[in-house]
């Protein structure tokens, strides 16, 4: 049985995709929380330095993010590619085995028919 088309490799369902997003914003507001947080005892900078430390960090925070996101998802994907192998590898041994075992049934039996009794 064949998967469904929208199910195929490298698409996504919109479910993931809304998904994705939510997490994505959920990622810029902690940035921003954090960045906020870290810029709260710099009482001795102006309002347009504080702007600009906040954006700074929250930048350096979200490109740190994607980095470790793509870094997950090239592992992700290589660890799919490790385990398909594997599996075929599983399967065709398997397959084998089943086989070979079918073929000794088949001789053990062929010979029990043509031993004289």
């Amino acid at each position: 049985m064949s998967e469904p088309s929208y199910r195929q490799a490298g698409s996504t369902g919109l479910g993931e995709e809304v998904e994705g997003y939510l997490l994505w914003q959920a990622t810029i507001a902690e940035a921003e929380r954090r960045a906020r947080e870290f810029v709260r005892p710099l009482e001795w900078t102006t309002t347009a330095q504080r702007i600009e430390i906040e954006q700074h960090y929250v930048t350096d925070r979200l490109d740190r993010a994607r980095e470790d996101l793509e870094r997950i998802a090239n592992r992700c994907v290589s660890l799919r590619g490790e385990y398909e192998r594997r599996y075929r590898t599983l399967r065709l041994r398997c397959v084998g085995w089943t086989v070979a075992a079918s073929a000794c049934c088949a001789a053990t039996g062929a010979l029990s028919l043509l031993w004289p009794h």
